[in-house]
């Protein structure tokens, strides 16, 4: 019958019936023992006693340094040499395994040792478990430098891996059981009795829940594994994204459970494991693929937001914005509105997405250097990214132009970080300058046309130019070339049109005297007659619109007439104002220099002084946005 042991404070003793003559001291906590039981299982017992063998003294003191597992593990490996009962489980088999390595516990000092005990049931029982598989990784975290020394991770994590390749169905729980046989509350059922254990999804994600309970640096070298593995890349993203919303808050408002998608509880009862959100940050951005999607640009974007809040380290940080540039057209409004967590005034971190932007730009002349010269950039591979990032940068610009603390400087490189050939219109960055000016009245007039010459006028809409030239924002040189450019779009558009016209008239004559002689003739003779007659009507439009252009252009020359003799005036104040008051807008002072440029602009711009005094003339009602 194997003794009894009992506690007394620090010390352990056992009621063999004789004296000890041996203290092992493991952490603090002293085992008063006999040599006999201890140098029949463990070789290095017999090292120690052969030390001592010639010390005249009764008691030996013995002190293990770094014993794995500590003295709970050490109260089980004495029992097992006084040959008690020792329960082998998922939880204490690696730190045995390892405590008998240490204590050399081969079959050289006794067969069925400790050694073979633990391996026969790590391999017969533990690496065939899913469950207890898992459960025996989480407990080796004190002892992983031996284990991987003895190459049992190994063993754990590539059993892990063979059975996340497999069907769930041929492991762990029948099949049978995930179906009908459950209790009233979600838990499987075998013989009728509640096991505990929840029904895992059939689906590829079944295991993701289950290894979030492993470590940072066991999840690292699992992740890893399967990899080498050849498990599915969606699979190994899904549950490193997994594992990082676990444990980074915040990351589930951008990268929110898909809907339908049942929640997965583990089989077991385990504990959260502790991370240190820096080192885990880190550690996910190394193992995440270059990979691109919507949903994972997303991600990208909230471990970016995560990242400036923990204050990684640099490499880090690039790596995250280079990822996110790679796929910056897939990014969304609400993903690059990203907070200011540093010193600065900004609401936005303008800095940061500025960053991106460059990194998209580079990858994009990259790619479009190769690209034979005949082809022409809006068929170029390249063309439809960048001007989705157009369209999305110009409503980025719209969001932070509202913030007052936003420089010009800041507006006008956010502006120009994107190719001008990749914006076909220019109405978005038009909008985004009127409300920057909106929110700084207080520019100066230099800032303000500085800021107005990265918009490109040719590339206004109608729409945007009948707005620009009633907004009084904008510095005077700006609208009377806002109005030079309209005029020209009005004369280009009038020209197709009457060409147009004149086309369709001599089409129209021959059908027009063509006989009826057929139901399909008669048919064709009324659609051309319809026709023709909507085309007269358009004439007679058009002869109207040439008779007003016709005025407009008369009254331009007495416009500038008058202008020509104010700039002869020797009081250039009273002449700004004179001229203000005649063409009904508002001028700015300027220079002598500067009023010739707006004379000379205003002599190439015939409709522009008509729209000017149709600013005070006609309040037309329009809103572009």
């Amino acid at each position: 019958m194997a003794p009894n042991f009992y506690r007394e404070g620090n010390n352990w003793f056992c009621s063999a019936g004789l004296p000890s003559d041996i203290t092992v001291s493991v952490d603090g906590v002293h085992f008063h023992l006999h040599k006999f039981p201890l140098i029949s299982k463990s070789g290095k017992m017999v090292q120690i006693f052969e030390q001592y063998q010639y010390t005249p003294r009764k008691t030996f003191k013995a002190v293990l340094e770094d014993f794995p597992g500590g003295p709970d593990t050490f109260y089980i490996v004495a029992k097992f040499c006084y040959n008690g009962r020792v329960e082998l489980t998922p939880k204490n088999i690696i730190t045995l395994y390892c405590a008998a390595d240490y204590l050399e516990m081969t079959d050289v000092y006794g067969d069925d040792n400790l050694i073979s005990k633990t391996e026969s049931y790590l391999h017969d029982s533990v690496l065939r478990q899913w469950k207890d598989c898992i459960v025996a990784l989480q407990n080796a975290e004190s002892v992983l430098n031996r284990v991987e020394k003895l190459q049992i991770l190994k063993k754990c994590l590539d059993a892990l891996s063979v059975m996340a390749c497999t069907d769930p169905s041929l492991f762990g729980w029948p099949m049978k059981m995930y179906g009908s046989l459950q209790s009233p509350g979600g838990s499987i059922l075998w013989n009728g009795i509640n096991t505990g254990a929840r029904i895992r999804s059939s689906e590829s994600d079944w295991w993701f829940e289950d290894v979030s309970y492993l470590s940072v640096n066991l999840f690292e070298k699992l992740i890893k594994a399967m990899q080498a593995r050849g498990l599915r890349p969606e699979s190994l993203v899904g549950a490193i994204i997994y594992y990082a919303r676990k444990y980074l808050p915040g990351l589930s408002r951008w990268h929110g459970r898909q809907a339908g998608k049942p929640i997965k509880v583990i089989s077991f009862s385990l504990s959260p494991a502790s991370v240190d959100q820096r080192i885990l940050l880190e550690t996910i951005e190394k193992l995440l693929p270059l990979k691109k999607g919507k949903s994972f640009c997303r991600f990208l974007l909230g471990l970016l937001r995560v990242a400036l809040i923990l204050g990684v380290d640099k490499p880090c940080l690039d790596s995250l914005e280079k990822r996110i540039g790679i796929q910056l057209e897939l990014a969304t409004l609400d993903g690059l509105l990203i907070p200011s967590y540093s010193d600065s005034d900004t609401l936005y971190d303008t800095d940061c997405v500025e960053r991106i932007i460059r990194h998209f730009t580079s990858l994009q002349s990259t790619v479009t250097a190769f690209s034979p010269v005949s082809l022409d950039l809006e068929a170029s591979p390249g063309s439809g990214p960048l001007k989705r990032v157009a369209r999305l940068i110009d409503s980025y610009l719209a969001e932070v132009a509202s913030d007052v603390n936003v420089k010009p400087r800041k507006i006008r490189s956010l502006a120009e970080a994107i190719p001008d050939s990749s914006r076909s219109l220019h109405d978005g960055l038009y909008r985004a300058l009127d409300i920057y000016f909106k929110a700084h009245p207080h520019l100066s007039a230099s800032e303000r046309e500085e800021l107005c010459n990265v918009i490109d006028y040719q590339k206004l809409s109608i729409d945007a130019c009948a707005h620009a030239s009633q907004n009084e924002r904008l510095p005077l040189r700006v609208v009377l070339q806002v109005l030079f450019f309209e005029q020209m779009q009005l004369r280009t558009a009038l020209a197709g049109c009457l060409h147009v016209l004149d086309t369709e008239s001599a089409l129209a004559g021959p059908v027009a005297a063509a006989p009826v002689d057929t139901t399909g003739q008669i048919v064709q003779r009324d659609g051309w007659v319809t026709i023709v007659r909507e085309n007269q009507v358009l004439k007679v439009d058009l002869e109207n619109m040439r008779c007003r252009v016709g005025e407009l252009e008369q009254e331009f020359s007495r416009i500038k007439e008058e202008m020509k003799k104010v700039t002869k005036s020797h009081n250039s104040n009273s002449a700004s104002r004179t001229i203000g008051q005649r063409i009904g807008c508002k001028l700015l002072p300027r220079a002598s220099d500067a009023r010739s440029d707006i004379v000379e602009s205003i002599s190439a711009s015939p409709r522009a002084s008509v729209e000017l005094r149709r600013h005070s003339r006609h309040k037309k009602s329009f809103s572009l946005f």
